[in-house]
């Protein structure tokens, strides 16, 4: 595992890098019932997805470091079943999210991820939680969700039939190592092994991933947070 921690300029620029983004293609949305990459998602699912992972990260953050998710990674759990809480957590907070357009969830994910990057520098190097003897900070944390915004930028784009490459590929292999220490990552190239590890196929949409066309059943595999992605193929 790298040991050296992103710079702190680097992981700022990209994290806001990462929110402009998904604000500027949801602006491009016109059908929000498409498909995207992370299996059984419609477009409208990512967009409340997003609200709901930046105001869990809002409440981390201030919480820190006592959350729910640093409880969680104190437990010291097997990797697959810090994947599986989570995604438990993620389903249960989509399901009752109210019946809203996906622009105004966008907006509300902009709320969110703007009032998190006004509170993290002066609280960078405050522990965010521990896992497995580690300590991992605020500043480790706003990597993985570098990391979480650029993947989520990419899977909208692709719904919408465009394509994404974030500018600093290479920050977010090293935000993924201290970010998401729980999940190994790819070798390769930065973006295209961050897209894989994330259980993402850089070529999305693939044949069988057209709607109307059965799906062979694949094994799952993991966002950072929690969310089953499509695997490899």
């Amino acid at each position: 595992m790298e040991r050296t921690p992103p710079d702190r300029c680097r992981v700022l620029e990209s994290y806001q890098d990462g929110v402009t983004a998904i604000r500027a293609l949801a602006e491009r949305a016109g059908d929000w019932d498409v498909p995207t990459p992370c299996a059984d998602w419609r477009l409208i699912d990512l967009a409340g997805h997003l609200r709901c992972v930046a105001e869990n990260f809002l409440e981390y953050l201030q919480d820190a470091p006592d959350s729910r998710l640093a409880t969680l990674f104190a437990q010291e759990a097997a990797t697959a079943v810090l994947i599986r809480q989570q995604a438990r957590q993620n389903a249960a907070e989509l399901a009752v999210l109210p019946p809203e357009p996906g622009p105004d969830r966008i907006i509300s994910f902009g709320v969110s991820a703007g009032a998190y990057a006004d509170l993290m520098p002066d609280m960078w190097d405050r522990t965010h939680l521990i896992y497995r003897g580690t300590k991992y900070t605020v500043g480790d944390h706003a990597g993985a969700a570098c990391v979480e915004w650029h993947l989520h930028a990419w899977d909208m784009a692709r719904a919408i039939g465009a394509d994404y490459r974030p500018r600093d590929p290479d920050l977010l292999v090293s935000a993924w190592h201290w970010g998401v220490p729980h999940l190994p990552l790819e070798p390769g190239d930065a973006w295209e092994a961050v897209l894989r590890s994330s259980g993402r196929s850089p070529r999305w949409p693939e044949p069988d991933d057209r709607p109307g066309r059965p799906r062979p059943r694949r094994a799952a595999r993991q966002t950072p947070s929690g969310r089953p992605g499509r695997a490899r193929r």
